[in-house]
């Protein structure tokens, strides 16, 4: 089943590329496994998928452990990548930089300064995404746009970190097209960071749409999908932290 969703998944994300004019290649699906078990990873490793997505530190960590004592054993896939793509509290920042590749949620420059200072100590480099609030939402993480531009300067100053792009949560619409409007204007924001002098491949990556919106996002220019109910399908309850 996981297999076959994949399969499909990765169908619409060619057909929308296609659509918009551009290379499939130049989009990374994340599959969102958080609340999904360890042997749900592994079974869409096995159908070839690389890039995992959770949202709780410490739930990721066991994933992680888990996955890899599993991969080793039995030499049947390569190395995963994963993604911390929830909202990160700053006392996690140290095991986080010391576990994921890509950190999605960096919304200010403290926790950015935390991620840099965590990941020189351990010897990792991460790589960041300051996630943008550009629709205000109470319950909604992210920096203000007018916020962004010192954040990326201070990540492209890190010792450890490395900044890749911009991330965004839209507000939650029945219509997928109503969430357009955030992905472009986070794309214009993008724009208008390397218009300002940021380096261009320091925000290379912008992460946006989701399981009901993604083909919306890869015409508006995502470079990363975060697809969880589309892969794995209906998700359990929240696990705690």
């Amino acid at each position: 089943m996981i297999a076959t969703s994949l399969t499909e998944v990765r169908r619409r994300i060619d057909a929308a590329a296609h659509h918009a004019h551009r290379n499939p290649a130049d989009i990374r699906l994340i599959a969102v496994s958080k609340t999904f078990p360890a042997e749900d990873v592994l079974a869409a490793a096995a159908a070839g998928q690389r890039d995992f997505g959770e949202n709780r530190v410490q739930e990721g960590l066991s994933k992680i452990d888990a996955t890899r004592a599993a991969i080793d054993a039995t030499r049947s896939a390569g190395a995963l990548e994963w993604h911390l793509i929830g909202h990160l509290q700053s006392n996690k920042a140290r095991k986080a930089a010391a576990s994921f590749a890509w950190i999605h949620s960096i919304d200010s420059l403290e926790l950015l300064r935390k991620i840099d200072e965590a990941a020189a100590e351990s010897g990792t480099r991460p790589r960041v995404l300051i996630q943008v609030d550009l629709a205000h939402e109470a319950t909604k993480s992210g920096a203000d746009a007018a916020e962004v531009p010192a954040i990326a300067e201070a990540a492209i100053a890190g010792r450890a970190v490395q900044l890749a792009g911009l991330m965004i949560v839209p507000p939650i619409a029945a219509d997928p097209e109503d969430a357009r409007p955030w992905f472009r204007r986070l794309r214009e924001l993008r724009d208008q960071l390397v218009t300002g002098g940021i380096a261009a491949n320091a925000l290379r990556e912008l992460s946006m749409g989701m399981s009901h919106d993604f083909e919306i996002a890869i015409a508006e220019g995502a470079t990363m999908v975060r697809v969880g109910s589309a892969i794995f399908g209906h998700r359990a309850s929240p696990v705690a932290p």
